[in-house]
């Protein structure tokens, strides 16, 4: 049968219209992607057109059946979105074009790399890929972006011809460590010693921590969670992403993915780092304190992160995005991407050729990363 034969496209600003079982088969159960997840964004009030963010997300039927779908966003500012192109909109703006709003496939506020294009076939992404591009041209929008993709939609967003971006992330991987001493023997002895360095000073300061999974985690925490995640912000001069109501629905939606680090001092709590977890990852999100403590981040965000993920015999450590600081702690570069489809076919080539001197460097500085392996070197 001819795999566009009733193919129907059409965008669907409400989510919760959608059967939640229905798009986690689509987007392969993946817990970023999930339904739970996204309409906890929408639901709370953080991912709106006043936000900036308007759900436009794209479906794909064959007949009545759902066969694709791709989270997609009309984009009115580039925030919350950990891929950087407000270098582009500025160009835009000096040759007197608009470059927003424009087009967004992503998960926001969340720099993690999953499923883009939901579909079941190679074929059908393709098509997906291409319909994105067909919006944009039918609505005289500046651009399409694709952030954080599956090797699986990149292939087929480069068939579409979109352009891609190449960048790195620090991730970690448990290699059957039996215990955190595991892991920290696998380490060089200089690396090693300064972790065990670090934690010793933060110890020192009388600091204690514990871990929290789903419905240990009470009302009290998350109000506590809460005030330090907005702290974060404030301190910048900033307004928090997130609201308490979004993390109050994963608690109520998706208890069993939350896991909260806390650290106290004097029997007072005075940091937490939220993160997100499924059968095989953990990925590190949000953190905040209401005391400065020396090492106290980086002791609460990755070095518990880590010894949760041992425990719990987690396979991976997603450590959020940028921070070469994170390769000491056992944490190697890993390749991510973007993929970009702009109309104006001279910034197009101007962007082209952009990206491929950025990935240049970008492949430069992966190899110097790699010079620099906090791992002892293995003899198999």
């Amino acid at each position: 049968m001819d795999s566009t034969e009733s193919l129907q496209f059409s965008l669907c600003t409400q989510l919760n219209q959608l059967d939640a079982a229905g798009w986690d088969t689509l987007s392969g159960h993946h817990l970023l992607v999930s339904h739970a997840f996204l309409t906890s964004l929408h639901e709370s009030g953080c991912v709106t057109p006043q936000t900036g963010w308007s759900p436009h997300y794209l479906l794909m039927h064959r007949g009545a059946t759902l066969c694709g779908a791709v989270p997609l966003y009309l984009k009115h500012h580039s925030r919350g979105e950990y891929v950087f192109d407000q270098g582009w909109a500025q160009a835009y703006q000096r040759h007197g074009l608009d470059y927003y709003p424009k087009l967004l496939c992503s998960v926001p506020f969340t720099p993690v790399s999953g499923p883009r294009l939901l579909a079941g076939t190679p074929e059908d992404r393709v098509l997906l890929a291409r319909q994105l591009i067909e919006l944009t041209r039918s609505n005289q929008l500046s651009s399409v972006h694709v952030l954080f993709p599956h090797a699986d939609d990149r292939w087929a967003l480069e068939q579409a011809g979109f352009m891609m971006r190449q960048d790195v992330q620090f991730h970690w991987q448990n290699r059957d460590y039996a215990s955190y001493e595991d892991f920290l023997a696998s380490l060089t002895q200089q690396k090693r010693k300064k972790m065990r360095q670090d934690s010793r000073k933060v110890y020192e300061q009388g600091l204690s921590f514990e871990h929290k999974q789903g419905l240990e985690i009470s009302e009290r925490n998350l109000d506590f969670f809460y005030r330090c995640y907005a702290n974060t912000y404030q301190e910048r001069g900033q307004h928090p992403y997130l609201n308490r109501d979004f993390f109050a629905r994963l608690r109520d939606q998706i208890p069993e993915s939350l896991v909260l680090i806390l650290a106290r001092q004097q029997g007072a709590y005075i940091a937490c780092a939220l993160s997100l977890r499924d059968k095989d990852t953990l990925y590190g999100r949000y953190w905040g304190c209401t005391a400065y403590v020396p090492g106290l981040h980086f002791e609460t965000c990755y070095t518990q992160a880590i010894q949760f993920c041992i425990a719990q015999q987690l396979r991976f450590f997603e450590g959020g995005a940028q921070g070469e600081h994170k390769l000491s702690r056992g944490l190697l570069p890993t390749p991510t991407c973007s993929a970009h489809w702009i109309a104006d076919p001279r910034f197009a080539q101007a962007i082209d050729a952009f990206l491929h001197e950025e990935a240049g460097h970008v492949a430069r500085y992966e190899e110097v990363l790699s010079q620099h392996t906090p791992f002892k070197t293995r003899v198999d």
